[in-house]
């Protein structure tokens, strides 16, 4: 047996690992969510946000990439949110590390549930992964889907980054040399639309 085939093989059997305990993880009796996980990528995200959380007073809530600091503080304090429950992240580069950036902090913090936020139309990614990273960690998600106009990513690119998420949780690799594959056949991983 060559190198490789035992790595797909290793590859294959923890992805098959990963759905079984995903299908498992759903099950689980839920409790209320104990923080708000906002990925970034568009101001209306943290604009929807900041009313959501005016409306759930008690949770904390993280920003992953989102809008530069002085925009989205402005927008959480015009909406009347506590600063102290604010906490902005800069260090991801696409969805996946909105998610592989924030898991373990989250998870050090105590936090099983959260709230899920991003846009509708990359709400089918956002979930694959979160099941995948997320649900890695024990950490359950409620998904809030904010409404746009914008038709649903491809399932594709869902697909795609949901492999780099079992990729991430098998090896600590996020797959990014991966993306110019997909690219070549015309999808932009990350190509959003940016709402006003």
């Amino acid at each position: 047996m060559t190198h490789w085939s035992v790595k797909i093989k290793g590859f294959g059997l923890a992805s098959l690992g990963l759905v079984f305990g995903w299908f498992y993880w759903q099950q689980q009796p839920q409790a209320d969510p104990q923080a708000i996980l906002v990925l970034g990528g568009a101001p209306h995200r943290e604009r929807f946000a900041a009313e959501f959380a005016r409306k759930h007073p008690n949770l904390p809530i993280w920003v992953s990439g989102g809008s530069n600091p002085e925009y989205a503080e402005w927008v959480f304090k015009e909406a009347g949110v506590d600063k102290h429950r604010i906490h902005l992240d800069y260090e991801a580069i696409d969805t996946l590390t909105n998610f592989t950036t924030l898991v373990d902090r989250l998870k050090a913090k105590g936090i099983s549930r959260i709230y899920l936020m991003t846009s509708d139309y990359h709400m089918r990614r956002a979930r694959w992964m979160g099941q995948v990273i997320l649900g890695s960690r024990g950490i359950h998600f409620e998904p809030i889907a904010i409404p746009t106009q914008l038709q649903t990513e491809p399932l594709q690119v869902a697909l795609f980054d949901g492999g780099r998420a079992l990729l991430w949780v098998t090896t600590g690799q996020t797959g990014e040399s991966l993306k110019p594959m997909l690219e070549l056949q015309g999808m932009n991983i990350e190509k959003h639309t940016v709402e006003p």
